[in-house]
């Protein structure tokens, strides 16, 4: 089977999940580069807890982990099916790590307010992998090294989350402004995508010592983690490609990631 390529997805505001913009065009887009997949295992930003786990159920739930947004929203379901088979894979190739399999989670809204703008009809089987927040910043990466034979086996690995997220500095009198971000996050964003271009990883791995402005892009690592996963699953040979390389609001980017 055609190895899978990998994605960032910078998921953004979950309205992204209902507007037409130009980061669901981008979604949209790069999707046609992708062979149809057998399962997709995403870790999404929005399930990170202490443990490290991984859905397990035919049917999962579709989660509306947001508040104060249109009701249109939540009305949104994203019916994918589960896959146990590579809920137990994903356990299997994490050893000796614990990988708990969870029975209640589902699918948050980092993982379907983007999937199904590459997948609309649902008819990809859907595995979450949660960021466990008591790990240091190496176990992600290496998490994504051991799940890279997935990719041989048509699972598509989605990290969805912001390289650059801090809510609280977002200045929303300018949200709509195309390309807005404030001069330390142009500064970060040159610095990083540089390291993903010259695959320089240990820096990112170690953002809080040796990335400048990490302490305002990256004021807690829930959005940023998931990218490490997706760089840990990389073939050394492989390029990287970016789309959606854009900041809103100041303090938020949209840059996303295709790797093959």
């Amino acid at each position: 089977m055609e190895r899978m390529p990998l994605l960032f997805l910078g998921h953004g505001s979950p309205m992204n999940a209902i507007e037409e913009n130009q980061f669901v065009e981008g979604f949209r887009n790069i999707v046609k580069q992708i062979p149809i997949p057998k399962a997709i295992l995403c870790i999404s930003a929005h399930w990170f807890i202490d443990q490290t786990m991984v859905t397990y159920m035919d049917n999962p739930k579709t989660i509306h982990d947001f508040y104060g947004f249109p009701q249109e929203l939540y009305e949104v379901q994203y019916p994918a099916k589960g896959y146990k088979e590579l809920a137990k894979e994903v356990q299997k190739l994490l050893y000796p790590n614990e990988v708990g399999l969870d029975l209640n989670w589902g699918l948050d809204h980092g993982a379907w307010s983007v999937i199904k703008h590459l997948y609309p009809k649902a008819d990809i089987p859907v595995v979450q992998l949660s960021i466990n927040y008591s790990k240091e910043s190496y176990y992600h990466f290496l998490c994504g090294t051991n799940l890279q034979s997935l990719r041989e086996k048509g699972v598509l690995i989605i990290g969805s989350g912001n390289i650059i997220h801090n809510l609280r500095m977002v200045d929303y009198n300018n949200f709509e402004k195309d390309n807005y971000g404030y001069d330390w996050a142009k500064e970060i964003r040159e610095d990083i995508n540089t390291k993903l271009m010259e695959g320089d990883f240990q820096p990112l791995i170690n953002y809080k010592e040796e990335i400048k402005h990490s302490n305002k892009a990256i004021p807690s690592p829930d959005h940023y983690l998931p990218l490490l996963y997706v760089l840990g699953a990389k073939h050394k040979e492989e390029k990287i490609s970016f789309f959606n390389d854009k900041l809103v609001g100041g303090s938020l980017s949209m840059t996303s990631l295709f790797i093959q």
